[in-house]
């Protein structure tokens, strides 16, 4: 280890590098462009894997949408095109005979899809909204993200109250700067409703806008006079559940409680996010392999360049080294300051790549805080960053050896006899 504190062996560093400073500065850029395009491909992956999670996490990632449509097959007597209304028996149905099911969420909603908005009125102001009818399950398969407040609880459900959680819009459209909204009344329909939450809009996968009012569903039922019909519901299969075949499960039960041929698959709709969660990851998971192989690619490219560089150096200086072999310079030491001179351009390129690297990852961050699109926080572990300088520095290391031998190999005598 001595060799490497050697105040000699820096200088004929130095001096080599000196000799050819365009030759040096392209190798040591090719090496600084390997470790900047892995840890930047690195945290641009991680920061699209960030952002799928972040617009995921509201919402139970094994689940199912489904809602009831036409027939597309006569069956029993019935013809085809029949309407199908999802009711509250479905829901009981589903619990019951589908074990792989955790929760189910009934939904009723009004003004979307074509329905007609709830007039919404305090003081002077009036607007038109959308208002859902839910049970306080709905939170735990979309997540209902407040800002204060609270959600609807089974009291709410169980005696009809006339509760509402709104969004934050309607906070700003109806309500003055700073004034209190909990505890406060909107007039819905022309009913009072106790404000006892309000809510923003989930980033992500989300139904509600926060212009929209949660109400109990009881309570929507009796209002809009919706019987035991539902308009839609969540479906939340447990986590190591296939969700292809719970959709085919739950399918297969409504068809038999609603007359429905048990072929025909035009008489409810679907939506299976837990399928489309599975396929996003999975293209997310080749993303993530994609930029190890590239970067690894880049980085042993860069080495290479070392290796051929110093190759090159080794040959410009056959007379030299054969002067110093010719003086008593060992083998060793001759071999040891080649290496060390790789080490040392393969170190400082992974140095600067990986500042620079840092420094467009954090623009990148600051650039796309505000955007609608699922990439956030493009970070790299530090394990991962002190990974990738101890791996180039073996590389270099290891290429080093190349040109070393070749430099350990030349005869004195040939050496002084070369022009």
């Amino acid at each position: 280890m001595k060799f490497i504190f050697d105040r000699d062996t820096w200088q004929e560093i130095f001096d080599s590098i000196k000799k050819s400073k365009l030759r040096t500065a392209i190798t040591v850029i090719g090496v600084l462009w390997g470790i900047f395009l892995f840890i930047t491909l690195q945290g641009a992956s991680r920061g699209m894997e960030n952002g799928f999670d972040k617009a995921f996490s509201t919402l139970a990632t094994n689940s199912i949408f489904l809602w009831g449509d036409r027939t597309g097959i006569p069956y029993k007597g019935f013809q085809r095109g029949k309407r199908i209304r999802l009711k509250m028996q479905d829901v009981e149905a589903i619990e019951k005979f589908v074990p792989e099911v955790a929760f189910v969420a009934p939904r009723n909603v009004s003004g979307v899809f074509g329905g007609q908005q709830a007039t919404v009125k305090r003081n002077t102001n009036t607007k038109n909204y959308s208002i859902f009818g839910d049970y306080p399950v709905l939170d735990k398969v979309a997540k209902v993200n407040l800002n204060e407040g609270r959600f609807l609880n089974l009291n709410d459900i169980k005696y009809e109250k006339k509760v509402c959680i709104i969004g934050e819009q309607i906070v700003d459209d109806l309500f003055e700067k700073d004034e209190k909204v909990i505890g406060n009344y909107v007039l819905i329909n022309g009913s009072y409703f106790n404000i006892v939450g309000v809510f923003r809009r989930a980033q992500g996968v989300a139904f509600e806008g926060d212009n929209s009012i949660y109400i109990p569903f009881t309570t929507f039922r009796k209002m809009y006079n919706t019987a035991d019909h539902i308009s839609w519901m969540i479906i939340a299969a447990y986590p190591e559940a296939d969700i292809v075949k719970v959709e085919k499960s739950v399918k297969d039960v409504l068809r038999k409680l609603h007359n429905v041929a048990p072929e025909d698959e035009r008489a409810f709709g679907s939506f299976n996010f837990g399928e489309m969660f599975e396929k996003t990851m999975g293209f997310v998971k080749g993303i993530k392999f994609l930029t190890w192989f590239v970067g690894i690619a880049t980085l042993i490219a860069g080495v290479i360049a070392i290796a051929s560089i110093l190759l090159i150096t080794v040959k410009e200086r056959t007379q030299e080294i054969g002067i110093r072999r010719a003086i008593g310079a060992t083998p060793k030491a001759i071999k040891e300051q080649i290496i060390l001179e790789s080490v040392f351009l393969t170190l400082l390129a992974g140095i600067l790549g990986l500042i620079f690297s840092g420094g467009v990852l954090y623009i990148i961050n600051l650039k796309t805080q505000d955007i609608d699109f699922p990439f956030t926080n493009p970070t790299v572990s530090v394990p991962i960053a002190l990974g990738a300088i101890f791996v180039l520095v073996a590389l270099g290391t290891l290429i080093g050896m190349i040109p070393a031998q070749r430099a350990v190999s030349i005869k004195p005598i040939e050496a002084l006899r070369d022009e």
